[in-house]
């Protein structure tokens, strides 16, 4: 920060643990690391987007001749009509940089007239997936057109809001987040801009309610206390400092000091609030002080300034115009001018130890200039110097003040006032989360009883028709509560967007602007460490427990099953894998590319659209179905790229839960042949990457009236002993006589 070029007294406050997994996995792993380094993504900036960015601006104003090049830290273009300028334009990319839930920020162009209202608001550029092949472009466009018309300085809110002041707007139905994002992109943005160009004053400090004066507090106080605790605050200005900020204008050289005359005092001013009996009371003396008191009316401030030197800060212009051009306040950016009605000539001070002053004046802030005696302000003093007969340069030096604390008393704000406060101040995140509680309460129940039913599996699973149903209905679950209704299927562009941001300034208020798919993620995340992928892909996965519940009605209809063999079957795992590496892979090169062939999934489709899409779309999506009718889940066992990506991560996972016995694959194959996805090796392994986590096997491992080796030792121990040999005795026939 850049040292003032006066002095300020001393008396002024200025402002995962090591794991050894398959070599291969993990050389792949570090490859992919290596090149999203080498990939370097480029920094995301605004940028041309052809004639679109100039019809907006003819269609708000047609009669725009003029407009100017990019100017300014927020690159804003002027907008001129026949010499007049009537509006501004930027785009938001230029001022904020917030991400959207695809990890990358939304680019509007916005325009703005001279009054700082919104006049046109045009999405230029996203990378939302809900919206990118998904709900029409003409909703996202006709969300910001409600824009049209509210003053940057209004607050707006989408959906609800406990603020009555608060503009209300609806949201993108299926893109309530993508619409907060937009919002507040929109709004920061023009309110930034609009400060920029001081078409709008910055009341970012501004309290809800200004403060009151307390009149009951009283302590008698000499001048060197009331200095001492910022009660009376201090500006000294010497001559040399005075011709340094003139530097570089048209007055430099005028006027100046002499090399014996720098340090000359030009003027030493002092100012204080004389409302409160405290400091009033010790300058002006008990009558007088009742005597101001009983002339302010109500929310009038008395403001002392005093001051001596070679430097008038009354001046004579007040004489002739009858307004003070030398002082002048200045709060929340509002700036406060004095008539010669508002100035009282103070002749009479009482204080101890006060210096003697060439000029001493009280004025009086009236009440229409809101002005809050609990908030910072500052007394302006202005020099002019003459350039020519009729011209001349100002420079401007502040006193800034504050009312010590002991003075004043802060009003509580209401309830309601309270409520709107916090809402107006939580970020963004935070807000969905409130605003999607109930979700957040039955997922968060959902995943509890998940984690509940994961735990006690071995005592369920001796219980399988209790553990069938409850499975079903979980399933169903998720199907219409956590896919149709709440839209949290998970899919592998949060994957490649996770990947991404780890590389790219990540932020953790980019994955809590969805609060389901943050816990889904976060759980997913910790299952597999327990248990694998199959958490996930055979519990919480909405297209997976669709695929699951239709197969299981097409077995109960007697649809015949298909199933390909098993050397044939473990081969085609490998495709959801080629598919992920090749998503990846363009994802390097474009995000919003890796997100059009991430269509392969048709979780958009079928969950998050609920098939209201384009006929391709929905014959894509209808086909899988149709086959999963005659073989469970084929899309699950061998094109989904989001099974892939989470059955990397299943190599660390610390404990096997799924029960085997020495019998399974040698000669036992029940198990084997009963898995509908095909998980079980004939030898008998249970591959941890394809199980989805049905614990169909744990039933069967349980079942004394199923499991071979059960049965068997069952038989064993029901079989009689065997009856003891029975000896038949020698006896010896004596021979005939």
């Amino acid at each position: 920060m850049a040292e003032s070029p006066f002095e300020i007294s001393e008396f002024m406050t200025i402002h995962p643990p090591s794991t050894h997994g398959n070599p291969r996995i993990w050389s792949v792993g570090l490859v992919l690391m290596v090149l999203l380094v080498i990939a370097a993504f480029a920094a995301v900036q605004a940028k041309s987007y052809g004639d679109i960015e100039q019809q907006r601006i003819e269609k708000v104003f047609p009669q725009t001749d003029s407009v100017s090049a990019a100017e300014g830290t927020f690159k804003v273009r002027t907008l001129s009509a026949a010499g007049k300028v009537i509006g501004y334009v930027f785009q938001s990319l230029d001022v904020v940089d917030i991400p959207a839930y695809s990890g990358k920020p939304i680019n509007t162009q916005v325009i703005l007239d001279t009054a700082g209202m919104i006049q046109d608001a045009y999405v230029l550029e996203h990378h939302e997936p809900i919206l990118l092949i998904g709900i029409p472009e003409e909703k996202l466009h006709g969300f910001s057109a409600r824009y049209k018309g509210i003053k940057v300085s209004q607050r707006v809110v989408v959906g609800h809001s406990s603020d009555p002041s608060a503009v209300t707007v609806d949201a993108i139905a299926g893109a309530t987040v993508t619409a907060m994002v937009v919002n507040e992109v929109i709004m920061r943005a023009a309110h930034e801009v609009a400060v920029s160009l001081k078409l709008i004053e910055d009341r970012s400090g501004v309290v809800n309610k200004p403060a009151i004066v307390r009149q009951d507090f009283f302590e008698p106080a000499t001048w060197e206390q009331l200095t001492g605790n910022g009660a009376i605050r201090r500006l000294n200005l010497t001559r040399g400092q005075v011709d340094a900020a003139f530097k570089g204008t048209e007055a430099e050289g005028v006027d100046n000091a002499g090399p014996d005359q720098v340090d000359d005092t030009f003027i030493e001013l002092y100012t204080a609030d004389l409302n409160p009996p405290t400091i009033g009371r010790a300058l002006l003396g008990d009558n007088q002080y009742r005597l101001l008191m009983q002339e302010l009316k109500p929310g009038e401030q008395a403001i002392l300034v005093l001051g001596h030197g070679l430097f008038s800060y009354k001046g004579s212009g007040y004489v002739r115009g009858g307004i003070f051009d030398r002082v002048q306040l200045r709060q929340f950016g509002n700036v406060i001018s004095f008539r010669d009605m508002d100035h009282q000539r103070l002749s009479d001070v009482f204080a101890k130890g006060m210096p003697e002053f060439n000029e001493m004046s009280i004025f009086i802030v009236r009440k229409p200039a809101g002005f809050d005696p609990g908030s910072p302000w500052s007394l302006e003093l202005l020099v002019r110097r003459q350039t020519g007969p009729v011209s001349g340069t100002f420079s401007s030096f502040e006193l800034p003040y504050q009312l010590p604390e002991p003075y004043l008393e802060r009003p509580a704000p209401s309830a309601e006032e309270q409520a709107a406060i916090e809402e107006a101040s939580r970020p963004m995140w935070l807000t969905i989360w409130y605003q999607k509680h109930f979700q957040i309460a039955v997922l968060a129940s959902a995943l509890l009883l998940l984690t509940a039913i994961l735990f006690l599996q071995d005592k369920l699973t001796r219980r399988p028709r209790f553990l069938h149903w409850l499975r079903r209905g979980y399933l169903l679950f998720t199907v219409v509560f956590l896919g149709w209704y709440a839209l949290g299927q998970l899919s592998v562009v949060n994957v490649l967007t996770f990947v991404h941001a780890l590389f790219e300034h990540f932020r953790w208020e980019l994955f809590l602007t969805d609060p389901l798919i943050f816990m889904l993620w976060v759980f997913t995340a910790a299952s597999i460490l327990l248990w694998g992928r199959g958490v996930f892909c055979g519990w919480l996965c909405p297209f997976g427990a669709l695929q699951e519940l239709i197969n299981e009605a097409a077995r109960k209809l007697k649809i015949p099953q298909y199933e390909l063999p098993f050397a044939v079957h473990e081969r085609l795992w490998a495709i959801k894998y080629i598919i992920l590496l090749l998503l990846f892979g363009i994802s390097l090169e474009s995000m919003s590319t890796a997100e059009l062939f991430a269509e392969v999934e048709p979780f958009k489709t079928a969950i998050t659209l609920k098939f209201d899409r384009q006929w391709w779309f929905v014959l894509y999506a209808v086909a899988l179905l149709v086959i999963n009718l005659f073989t469970r889940k084929v899309y699950c066992r061998y094109i989904c790229p989001l099974g892939a990506a989470l059955a990397i991560p299943t190599k660390l996972r610390l404990f096997d839960w799924l029960k085997r016995r020495k019998e399974c694959g040698s000669p036992c194959q029940l198990c084997a042949k009963e898995c509908e996805i095909q998980a079980i090796h004939p030898d008998g392994r249970i591959n941890a990457n394809e199980c989805h986590y049905c614990l169909d096997c744990q039933m069967t491992y349980h079942n004394e009236d199923k499991c071979p080796p059960l049965i068997n030792k069952r038989k064993k121990r029901g079989k009689p002993a065997p009856v003891a040999v029975q000896l038949i005795p020698v006896v010896e026939v004596p021979a005939a006589e």
